[in-house]
């Protein structure tokens, strides 16, 4: 019997030796898959054609990335039903590192807009880390009848319900910044849904609504042009490529804000070692004078910050976005 008990303990006693040597290695594992990260290239996915915003800031940032890591980073457009389906691409992949989303605004408006919930951004993602931010604007057709914000809001007041603006499309980021701006000045102004940036310009450049709400890239060469007229920018401080034009704050509306923010995540399960890699990698390239001179292009600026920081601002903005949904009722296209 003591044999047998002895036996009995080695085995155990082994068996225990080998769940601790697993989990001595398991770190030490973990720590070496992210030395060795990346091996291959990696796939950054966009949910938005080529050419726009998202676009043009995934890319710049995964050129910066590229020569630092020597693995391509390879942007993959995957456009459709308002970015769910790149970000359900992103949570189905192997979370290894190897495919990320460059997410904007519609990651944390999305939970809100679609019923059933599409996914959770807090649970299915992790946060790599934030990258930049563009302002909305909202913009006039040249011969509109009124050249600054509180024209607008005097015009609107007059004859309620009466001016029609364009965005993006039901629950884009313009499109929710006019509704807080709305309810902020108490007015009442009727939303025209377009599919995309690009017919909503060309209807208020034709002249068949006065204004339009898009982000600052979007519309710099119609203003250039003279064809559309800035009333003002939706951010904290003005816009660099439109630095006449007063922020909504000086406008009359201190603490406002409205910007299209844009950061990387990756699937839930990421390891950790390789998801703080990633953060230190692109902390590396926002401080790059091509990503700052990059971003200061398109209207924006580069923000840097830990994950927990880009954590936090997923979690508030789809509190925002809830109470904005429930109470002006937004529907999805």
């Amino acid at each position: 019997m003591f044999k047998l008990a002895m036996s009995t303990y080695r085995r155990r006693l082994g068996a225990l030796g080998a769940c601790l040597v697993v989990a001595g290695v398991s770190p030490l594992a973990a720590s070496a898959q992210a030395q060795e990260y990346p091996a291959k290239p990696v796939r950054v996915i966009v949910g938005y054609s080529a050419g726009g915003a998202v676009d043009a800031v995934a890319r710049t940032v995964g050129q910066a990335m590229q020569g630092s890591l020597g693995q391509p980073f390879v942007v993959e457009n995957k456009p459709g039903a308002g970015t769910n389906i790149a970000v359900r691409a992103v949570i189905d992949a192997q979370a290894d590192g190897y495919t990320l989303l460059m997410a904007a605004n519609a990651l944390a408006a999305n939970m809100a807009l679609y019923q059933p919930m599409p996914f959770d951004a807090e649970k299915d993602l992790v946060p790599v880390s934030l990258v930049g931010r563009v302002p909305v604007v909202i913009a006039a057709n040249a011969s509109a009848p009124f050249g600054t914000i509180k024209e607008l809001i005097a015009a609107a007041r007059a004859k309620p319900g009466s001016i029609s603006f364009a965005s993006p499309g039901n629950g884009s980021t313009p499109h929710m910044a006019v509704e807080f701006f709305k309810r902020a000045a108490g007015i009442s102004l009727l939303h025209i849904p377009y599919r995309g940036g690009s017919p909503a310009l060309t209807d208020v450049i034709g002249g068949q609504l006065p204004l339009v709400a898009v982000n600052a890239l979007e519309v710099q060469p119609h203003v250039k042009s003279g064809r559309l007229k800035v009333l003002a920018v939706l951010s904290t401080s003005r816009s660099s490529v439109f630095p006449d034009v007063p922020t909504i704050a000086e406008s009359g509306f201190p603490g406002f804000e409205a910007s299209v923010w844009y950061g990387l995540v990756a699937p839930a399960a990421t390891p950790k070692p390789v998801v703080a890699k990633l953060h230190a990698e692109v902390q590396k390239a926002l401080q790059t004078k091509e990503v700052r001179d990059r971003m200061a292009a398109v209207g924006g600026e580069v923000l840097p910050g830990s994950a927990d920081m880009f954590a936090a601002l997923i979690r508030s903005e789809r509190q925002r976005y809830e109470k904005l949904v429930r109470e002006a009722n937004i529907k999805p296209d």
